[in-house]
Formats: C-alpha cells, sequence, structure tokens
C-alpha cells in the first residue's frame, strides 16, 4: 500500500506562488510516477503534471511555463510549484502515485487533496 499525504495549498493573490507537496510513504517499490490532477468546480479532473523515473512533464497547456514538478527523492516527495498563479487555476489539488509505461501515466492511489484558491 502507498499513502499520499498533499500540502502547500492555500489562497494565493493573481501573480502568486505557491508549492504544493506530496509525501510518498509505504510500498514504494510498486510505483515508478507520481503526478498532480486538479478539478475545478463544476469541471472535469485534468492532469497537471508528472513526475517518473523516465523524466517529468507538464500536460496542462496553460500549465507550461509557470508549472514545474519535481521529486525530492530522499524524502519521496514530489512538488508542484505554481507561478503566476491565474483565477482559473482555482482547484482542489489531487497527488497521485502509480507507473509510468509508454509514455502514459496510470495513476493507482491518491491523495485526498489539497485546495489551491486564486484570488484578490
Amino acid at each position: 500500500q502507498v499513502q499520499l499525504v498533499e500540502s502547500g495549498g492555500g489562497l494565493v493573490q493573481p501573480g502568486g506562488s505557491l508549492r504544493l507537496s506530496c509525501a510518498a510513504s509505504g510500498t514504494l517499490s510498486v510505483i515508478n510516477a507520481m503526478g498532480w490532477y486538479r478539478q475545478a468546480r463544476g469541471k472535469e479532473r485534468e492532469l497537471v503534471a508528472v513526475w517518473s523515473t523516465r523524466g517529468s512533464t507538464v500536460y496542462l497547456d496553460s500549465g507550461e511555463g509557470r508549472f514545474t514538478i519535481s521529486r525530492d527523492d530522499a524524502k519521496n516527495t514530489v512538488y508542484l510549484q505554481m507561478n503566476s498563479l491565474k483565477a482559473e487555476d482555482t482547484a482542489l489539488y489531487h497527488c497521485s502515485a502509480g507507473t509510468y509505461y509508454s509514455g502514459t501515466y496510470y495513476p493507482a492511489k491518491w491523495g485526498p487533496g489539497t485546495q489551491v484558491t486564486v484570488s484578490s
């Protein structure tokens, strides 16, 4: 079993930055990737970024140049650095853990989520 604990969400003004953290524990040998999804109210969940042993990718078009995903191996923690935040980035951000194979991410475990609200 893999457990995920997210942190770092909150209220930030437009143009500000936040860094979300996701600490993984448990049987980590079964995963080779971790990712962030987000879901805004009334909208479908969308994939934001994925870190894998093969590299990192920001999938969110609007996140290109603003979002970065990274991992601290010693802490088994994945970070999502979000800069130049916009109101439309407001959402519940979920961390996930799973496998990355042949260019596709397969999440298997989810964290409860951390709320990000961008508002003046």
